[in-house]
């Protein structure tokens, strides 16, 4: 028995307390497609698992976690500039805090990362600020960005750690003094299950060659580069198609037009499946996944694609390359850029059938060995677990 006992992860530890981890996020949409494996992980330990959010249809995944609490953001609009309705968050944020009282908070988005932040270091809870990309404030240059900037320098100190789901956002977070050294990591983005994301069926011979563009309808999505390179295409080549899968997201700025979408389906441009929830068999019948984004953590859709053996193609920027081996598993093309993306889908229409099965298949195995959910979620596991028993940086 003292064998067993000396052996326990949980030895030196305070059995007599259960530690709670707190999950902060703008959305439950959010919490449903990005961090259900955190969730796995941190059950996993013996941990319970707080959910602070707001409440949306995403809250069936409490179906498959019962002992997970919920708690509703009701004062969370992630998209205002309105400083009252921020600063009603931020009280909304404390008295949250301090009644639940968990031992850490994981903080995710821009809003929980600033205004949690905060709320955390007044009520006296160790935070970890995970930025999930930097999206329309930092794509956009100006007023927004420049707030933007302010408030995270303001907020950095009240923070254990930031953890960043690119590289390159680690080190734009450094140039501009928000946060440097060992407070500072980064992780492959949030990971993909690799096991539910598997290569099925592949090798088909069809007819046409389809690319497929999955994401949010948003034009710093890079959809309108999608359609006009996809234009350009079908007016020299009958044997291509060009889908588009997505949902319109009337919240965010940079959503697309309505009318922009009807005019591109009516010119048969593009194919637009709508909104769908399980992408997996959209995949398996695609030949390329595109998404020429202008910023990206590390885009989902794409190590999705790469999971589940397409090649792909995304823009050279900011997490988007850190998934592409040029020409291995994919191709990368300049932001903004129709010409360039038009280029990159005549590169792959010349090889042949037995090279694009190469290229996903090598796809696949970087998914596996770099993105897998699991090893991300074991990353940020130990930088939790590292700050709640020892009280140091990991």
């Amino acid at each position: 028995m003292l064998n067993l006992l000396s052996n326990s992860k949980f030895n030196n530890r305070n059995i007599k307390h259960k530690k709670t981890i707190a999950l902060v996020a703008n959305s439950t949409w959010n919490i449903y497609n990005f961090r259900l494996n955190l969730i796995d992980k941190f059950i996993a330990e013996g941990m319970d698992v707080v959910v602070i959010a707001p409440v949306d249809e995403y809250l069936t995944y409490k179906e498959k976690y019962p002992t997970v609490r919920h708690y509703g953001l009701r004062l969370l609009d992630r998209d205002s500039t309105n400083p009252i309705k921020d600063f009603l968050l931020l009280i909304e944020l404390i008295r949250r805090y301090k009644k639940i009282k968990p031992d850490i908070i994981l903080h995710f988005t821009n809003k929980p990362n600033i205004y949690g932040g905060i709320a955390a270091k007044i009520a006296g809870i160790k935070s970890i600020a995970v930025v999930t990309g930097l999206g329309y404030a930092f794509i956009n240059k100006g007023f927004v960005r420049a707030v933007m900037t302010y408030l995270y320098k303001f907020t950095a100190a009240f923070h254990s750690k930031f953890i960043f789901e690119n590289i390159e956002d680690r080190e734009l977070f450094d140039q501009i003094g928000i946060v440097s050294g060992t407070k500072a990591i980064s992780v492959k983005g949030c990971g993909v299950n690799t096991i539910w994301y598997h290569p099925f069926p592949n090798g088909q011979i069809k007819d046409k060659t389809i690319f497929t563009f999955i994401g949010r309808l948003l034009y710093d999505k890079g959809i309108r580069e999608f359609v006009e390179a996809a234009r350009q295409i079908k007016s020299m080549r009958q044997d291509v198609a060009f889908w588009i899968v997505g949902e319109l997201d009337a919240e965010n700025p940079a959503t697309i037009d309505k009318d922009d979408l009807l005019q591109w389906v009516d010119e048969d441009v593009v194919y637009y499946h709508g909104f769908i929830k399980d992408v997996r068999n959209i995949i398996a019948a695609s030949d390329c996944i595109v998404l020429p984004s202008y910023r990206e953590a590390i885009p989902r859709t794409i190590t999705e694609g790469m999971s589940m053996a397409k090649p792909v193609i995304t823009t050279d920027t900011a997490g988007c390359r850190e998934a592409v081996d040029e020409g291995i598993n994919g191709y990368l093309v300049p932001i903004k850029d129709t010409q360039g993306l038009a280029q990159a889908f005549n590169a792959f229409l010349s090889l042949t059938h037995e090279k694009q099965l190469e290229m996903g298949f090598a796809g696949r195995k970087k998914a596996v060995k770099e993105f897998d959910d699991q090893k991300i979620a074991e990353e940020i596991f130990i930088v939790v677990d590292t700050l709640i028993f020892s009280g140091k940086d990991a």
